[in-house]
């Protein structure tokens, strides 16, 4: 996420980090740079010279000129500038509305709205509320089928609605259900149109005065870039909006829709779609991002992540398995492959640690999600001997589970050697295992900031 970005800012800012002393001239060629990266990153000419603008007046300042350490102040005052432009703080949805409290989703065809509105239902779902959510899309085939099945998957309520009907009457039906069912919380999924016309518009705006929702969230693709942001500004336009969503951040290298939609709209983005599972949607906070962008990684979301997605029994297990002496096999090695794509996979936890953007591409290569997917197939094909034992794995065996699994041996090859390479480096951990890491992890937080129950 945002990779290209955090490279480009990260040599633009590299030859200030062992000055001794900040001129007006290094300055501007730092800004000189860091203006073409972030028009790279596809961020609205008008945001750019704002943060331009912006870091010029706080560089040039007193405080900067006389600072012990001029780069690293500069590298914080982009931190904050970038903070700031995406929101300052994180805004939560405000539900305090006598229930059930109505979210409307608007957005174009095509940004994962849908999908959007099953991860926001799990997420609430989580807080312990009642959602119920309806499809008010008679146009795209299937998408009330698609919300219906996704309803059934995360497990909460469904409002059946038809392509016949009318989108008024079904969020009228909607409500009334909502109402007589005790829920808590009604989603409203709306059309989407592959461009912005006047009847789509004429739509959403007599859905709205009819729901009166809470929140009227705009669902947008953060690949679209700058149209990204321009769109968000016309739908804020003819709605009151509330709030944005960003979906498809997990495959944005460029970041130019996060820097950009909060200053041209005015509004809050509340949540980011970080992957294609219904679990896959995380809080917005400017400052961790600010810090991701700037390669000083997220550390807070990670430990809060592992706090979340981590099974800490598993975990705990293995920490007194191996404390007892006893060895780490493939089972051990398969509980841990499956707890890291619960947290989003390698990808994901990569780009929160710091200095994540200076990893050489060669070695984030080797360490892909795919990789770890094939790793998985393959020990999916042993037998429970296989794995507790691993050294019994030799030339006929590896045939056979490179046959089970569809992969190649040198592939079954690879993973032994990998593991072998693990089973060393949990001998390190041997007297605390998952949960001595995970402490670690909270140790480098701040004491305010450590998530509940550490």
């Amino acid at each position: 996420m945002f990779d290209n970005l955090t490279k480009r800012l990260d040599g633009a800012l590299q030859r200030l980090r062992g000055t001794g002393k900040i001129t007006e001239s290094n300055i501007e060629a730092t800004l000189r740079e860091i203006r073409v990266a972030l028009l790279e990153a596809d961020v609205t000419l008008s945001v750019v010279k704002t943060i331009i603008e912006d870091i010029k007046s706080h560089a040039l300042g007193e405080k900067v000129l006389r600072s012990l350490t001029p780069g690293q102040e500069l590298i914080k005052i982009v931190n904050d500038v970038l903070t700031n432009i995406m929101g300052a703080r994180n805004d939560d949805l405000d539900l305090t509305a006598q229930p059930p409290a109505v979210i409307l989703m608007a957005g174009l065809q095509g940004s994962g709205k849908t999908t959007t509105v099953a991860k926001l239902a799990k997420h609430l779902k989580k807080q312990g509320k009642q959602v119920l959510v309806a499809s008010c899309d008679i146009y795209r085939p299937a998408a009330i089928e698609q919300l219906e099945r996704l309803a059934e998957v995360i497990e909460v309520d469904f409002f059946a609605s038809h392509s016949h009907e009318e989108p008024v009457k079904i969020a009228q039906q909607a409500l009334q259900a909502a109402k007589q069912q005790n829920q808590d919380v009604l989603i409203v999924d709306t059309a989407g149109r592959l461009h912005i016309d006047d009847e789509m518009m004429s739509e959403i705006k007599a859905l709205h005065k009819y729901l009166n929702p809470i929140e009227t969230l705009f669902i947008v693709d953060s690949m679209t870039g700058q149209d990204a942001a321009n769109t968000a500004k016309v739908f804020h336009e003819a709605l009151p909006l509330t709030g944005v969503i960003l979906t498809k951040v997990d495959g944005d290298s460029r970041g130019g829709a996060a820097l950009s939609v909060r200053q041209i709209t005015g509004k809050p983005i509340k949540f980011l779609g970080v992957g294609e599972k219904t679990d896959a949607l995380e809080p917005f906070y400017p400052d961790r991002m600010a810090s991701r962008i700037l390669g000083m990684g997220d550390i807070v979301s990670l430990v809060e992540q592992a706090h979340e997605k981590v099974d800490h029994k598993k975990a705990e297990k293995l920490a007194k398995k191996l404390k007892k002496g006893h060895g780490f096999n493939l089972q051990d090695f398969l509980d841990q492959l499956q707890q890291m794509r619960n947290m989003g996979g390698i990808t994901s936890l990569l780009s929160k640690l710091p200095g994540a953007g200076q990893i050489p591409s060669a070695m984030k290569n080797q360490v892909s999600d795919d990789m770890f997917k094939t790793y998985e197939a393959i020990i999916n094909s042993m037998t429970s001997q296989e794995r507790r034992f691993p050294t019994i794995i030799k030339g006929s065996r590896k045939r056979r589970i490179a046959l089970g699994s569809g992969k190649e041996i040198i592939e079954v090859n690879s993973l032994l050697k990998k593991f072998t390479q693990m089973e060393k480096m949990m001998r390190k951990f041997s007297r605390g295992g998952m949960s001595k890491m995970m402490k670690k992890m909270q140790g480098m937080l701040p004491p305010d900031r450590s998530p509940p129950g550490f």
